[in-house]
């Protein structure tokens, strides 16, 4: 029994189990929002629309009869259509069909895209802050620089000047590396140089 109880406890408590529950619950409440932006808000100027359009604002009433049975009411004569045993093709429950999955197709795309623009922002504000992350050595550079850590500006400034006087100094390093090396060849050339010397040297001499 102290088994079972056990892999039940791990069962509900691994990730998936507990992403799907989390998910299930989102996904109720997401549901419910699509509901509600398509049948109060959406669906009514549609039905508002179809009034102007068709004096009604129901597509119920557009049918195409295969077998029409019409019955007639023995105290006022009038006839109406029995609907129970008719044959019909329903084109305005196919029309509403239509139209309820593009009133929630694009309420979920405007709901999607409003949220991944939320993220893209997101993302980015964390990429800049991580930019301007500071350690403690920097946040003492900052101080000695007169510059406060919560003007962002001033401090991306301060660290981009920073890096482009790294990036000069490694160059100019790099620089006087190349010249004392050539200077260092000339003053000790080795066999290859002396022979790259000789060979320029005959062909000077041929071409006199």
């Amino acid at each position: 029994m102290k088994k079972f109880f056990g892999e039940f406890k791990k069962f509900i408590t691994r990730g998936n189990v507990v992403d799907m529950s989390v998910g299930v619950i989102v996904g109720s409440a997401f549901t419910a929002i699509v509901n509600g932006m398509g049948n109060f808000v959406l669906k009514p100027i549609i039905n508002w629309i179809l009034a102007l359009i068709f004096g009604s604002n129901s597509l119920d009433g557009i049918l195409t009869y295969l077998k029409k049975v019409e019955i007639t009411d023995t105290a006022t004569g009038i006839t109406t259509v029995d609907l129970t045993k008719s044959i019909y093709i329903d084109w305005g429950s196919l029309i509403n069909a239509i139209i309820n999955f593009l009133i929630i197709a694009f309420v979920l795309f405007t709901i999607v895209k409003i949220i991944n623009g939320m993220k893209d922002n997101n993302e980015k504000f964390k990429k800049n802050f991580d930019k301007l992350h500071v350690d403690k050595n920097e946040r003492k550079e900052l101080k000695q620089a007169g510059i406060k850590l919560s003007d962002r500006k001033a401090v991306k400034a301060y660290f981009e000047e920073k890096e482009a006087k790294a990036l000069a100094q490694a160059e100019e390093e790099k620089r006087i590396a190349e010249e004392k090396a050539k200077a260092d060849r000339l003053a000790n050339p080795t066999t290859e140089d002396l022979l790259k010397d000789i060979k320029v040297l005959l062909e000077k001499t041929l071409e006199k």
